[in-house]
């Protein structure tokens, strides 16, 4: 009997082999890859989240790592396999107003952050980041939210939120001083403008990035793929699977900078051979035990956000080792 495997993902380019069939699934499975985006509309829409957890539509599905702790501590049905398709560092993701107020993520504090909401992962990270790279309290700063929480919480004691008008735009609230500072997973195009009164909170963010990765040791994870509990049960050979899936995705796009010409980038050729050089270990890999740290640092992150009720155990979250 032929099994159907509806996956839905982002489309970044360790992505492009589920899109364009040069990865194939095994024999007796068919593989219908959807490009849905979370909060961006893609080609085969949004929500990837809900349309995979609560409706059913995809047997897998990339998840927001925060959102899936979330549901697991919430006893929802899900799990997931360790494979990781979408990573960021925190310090470059920090946007302050270029008039000099705003120099250390110490002078945050009392001042108004903008975030897409709370729980948001890069929320997440950034405000642990805060507290435990940086050595400030991200409980004395004022979250400002523009978007609706997806799971209900409870604010930790004493700290402040404020809602925002739903969808508001956090690069013209910090022009006009509505707020201090945001954190954003996208860059905004201001930044890319010479005149625009929006900087980054650090100067070198690439090397601020790098000193992460050299004393953390791990490139934050993101999101996670994940499936509905019950499905494992009935089809204990799916994790394995999907695990195989994007393990030979990732080798076929790295493939790609074989072309010097591949990308639009003119030198991405040049930086991938560079990052190669001067990484110690794979900052991509996959599988529980290469990113046993990192996952451990995010939940106890979520633990002390109140975000979760208690520290989940990593054989909890996932159906297979990979």
């Amino acid at each position: 009997m032929l099994q159907t495997l509806r996956i839905a993902l982002d489309r970044y380019d360790r992505h492009f082999p589920f899109f364009d069939g040069t990865v194939k699934p095994p024999p007796g499975v068919s593989l219908t890859t959807f490009q849905v985006g979370q909060t961006v509309q893609l080609r085969d829409g949004e929500y990837r989240h809900e349309r995979m957890l609560h409706d059913g539509e995809f047997e897998v599905a990339e998840f927001s790592f925060s959102s899936f702790l979330m549901a697991i501590d919430r006893g929802l049905d899900i799990v997931g396999v360790p494979v990781f398709p979408r990573r960021l560092f925190s310090p470059g993701l920090f946007y302050v107003r270029d008039d000099g107020q705003i120099r250390t993520v110490g002078d945050l504090i009392g001042r108004r952050v903008g975030l897409n909401s709370f729980q948001t992962t890069l929320s997440v990270l950034a405000r642990g980041d805060i507290k435990r790279v940086y050595k400030t309290n991200w409980e004395e700063i004022i979250w400002c939210v523009s978007n609706p929480e997806k799971v209900p919480f409870e604010t930790k004691r004493g700290v402040q939120t404020v809602d925002l008008p739903r969808g508001s735009d956090l690069t013209v609230m910090l022009r006009e001083g509505a707020i201090d500072a945001f954190i954003h997973p996208h860059p905004p195009h201001a930044v890319m403008k010479k005149g625009s009164g929006i900087t980054r909170l650090f100067a070198d963010p690439a090397g601020e990035e790098k000193r992460y990765w050299s004393e953390s040791g791990f490139f934050p994870i993101m999101h996670v793929i994940a499936m509905r509990r019950s499905l494992v049960t009935k089809w204990p050979e799916l994790p394995e699977i999907v695990i195989d899936l994007f393990e030979r995705a990732n080798k076929i796009a790295r493939s790609y900078f074989d072309d010097p010409n591949w990308s639009t980038l003119l030198w991405a050729r040049l930086a991938y051979e560079d990052q190669l050089r001067s990484l110690d270990r794979d900052p991509w890999a996959n599988g529980i035990e290469a990113n046993e740290k990192n996952i451990k640092v995010f939940v106890a992150y979520m633990r002390d956000q109140g975000l979760i009720s208690r520290n989940l155990e990593i054989p909890e979250l996932f159906a297979a080792r990979g």
